[in-house]
């Protein structure tokens, strides 16, 4: 798989992530208190939408020769 491949999915997968990660906190929040946020708050205050892009630095990082230990 070329470099360029695999970045593209990366990529892809990091924004899947995103958007689902986003929808299913739309869903979720405010099921324990009832309260919800306004409008598209209510989906990006439970954080972890951008886990995708993080792990997929994180890896192109680690492949360019740096350790996972000095990715924080």
């Amino acid at each position: 798989m070329s470099e360029r491949t695999h970045l593209d999915r990366g990529v892809r997968e990091a924004v899947r992530h995103f958007w689902e990660t986003r929808s299913e906190q739309a869903v979720k929040q405010g099921s324990i208190t009832g309260t919800k946020d306004a409008g598209a708050r209510s989906a990006v205050t439970g954080g972890a939408q951008m886990h995708g892009f993080v792990c997929l630095i994180r890896e192109l990082l680690c492949e360019v020769g740096l350790d996972q230990t000095q990715v924080h």
